[in-house]
Parts: C-alpha cells; sequence; structure tokens
C-alpha cells in the first residue's frame, strides 16, 4: 500500500513538472507562430532550388576566370 502512495506522489510531482514546462515554453513564446510553421514546407524545396542554382552559377563564374 505504501507502494501506491509513493506512485501517486510521484505522478503529481512528474505532472506538475510537465505543466511548469509547459507555461514556460507559452512565456517563451514557443507558441506565438502557429502560421509560418505550417506554410514553411511549401516553399522550402523552391528555396532549396534557389540555393542550388546560386551555387552552379557561382561554381561556373569560377571556371570562367
Amino acid at each position: 500500500m505504501n507502494m501506491i502512495y509513493m506512485l501517486i506522489g510521484f505522478s503529481i510531482l512528474l505532472a506538475l513538472l510537465f505543466l511548469l514546462a509547459f507555461f514556460w515554453a507559452n512565456k517563451s513564446g514557443q507558441h506565438d507562430d502557429l502560421f509560418t510553421p505550417g506554410v514553411r514546407i511549401l516553399f522550402e524545396e523552391e528555396k532549396e532550388a534557389q540555393e542550388t542554382m546560386n551555387e552552379e552559377k557561382s561554381d561556373e563564374d569560377h571556371s570562367l576566370r
């Protein structure tokens, strides 16, 4: 029976730790921008393609010199 009381105490302590972590993340701005992460994946490939094209162009410029 003592073990059950100990486990209940640990579970309440763990729940409080998670609650504190949630409030800390909320206060530090973790959840401020809800729109950008969902849209970022749509434009990430375009950004990578642009960077690749810039690198290739830079390589061509160096080979011409």
